[in-house]
């Protein structure tokens, strides 16, 4: 059985506190084997992380990280709202971004999602994405990350 926390520590990680929704919704909702998780963004602990125009504010590396702790609060819900012993593996993921002038690097700041679902949970970490560039994300910030996975 997988257990994400053994992964994530591997690679000098632990699981974030899980946020509340910050409106009139559930951070993750179940129906039929398909488990939904409300958009994440770069908290930590509480903590807003990352905020600005890609490109301007912050640069791809920033991004990448920024994703990655999306990616963390992604793992985080899913552990504590359904448990991965109960997890198929990772669906889609739609990831967003704001960025400045004519920076274009949205595949690598993504990647910082993907690596680490793939780092995490293997073969049940692979995905299709589709990214979104927008004109603004809540409390400016750079990237935000909803999921689909499959329930067993």
């Amino acid at each position: 059985m997988l257990n994400v926390e053994n992964e994530l520590n591997k690679l000098g990680l632990t699981l974030p506190e899980v946020s509340t929704p910050g409106g009139n919704y559930v951070s993750v909702n179940i129906r039929n084997q398909i488990v939904y998780v409300a958009i994440q963004f770069p908290i930590l602990n509480e903590k807003y992380l990352y905020q600005g125009r890609l490109g301007v504010d912050l640069s791809t590396e920033d991004g990448y990280k920024a994703m990655e702790i999306c990616a963390l609060n992604v793992i985080a819900q899913v552990n504590a709202k359904v448990g991965f012993n109960k997890i198929d593996g990772l669906n889609h993921m739609d990831a967003y971004f704001q960025a400045g002038g004519d920076w274009d690097e949205s595949p690598k700041v993504v990647n910082g999602a993907s690596d680490l679902f793939v780092k995490v949970l293997g073969d049940a970490g692979r995905h299709s994405r589709a990214i979104f560039g927008v004109d603004k994300l809540p409390r400016n910030f750079s990237v935000g990350l909803t999921t689909s996975f499959t329930l067993k």
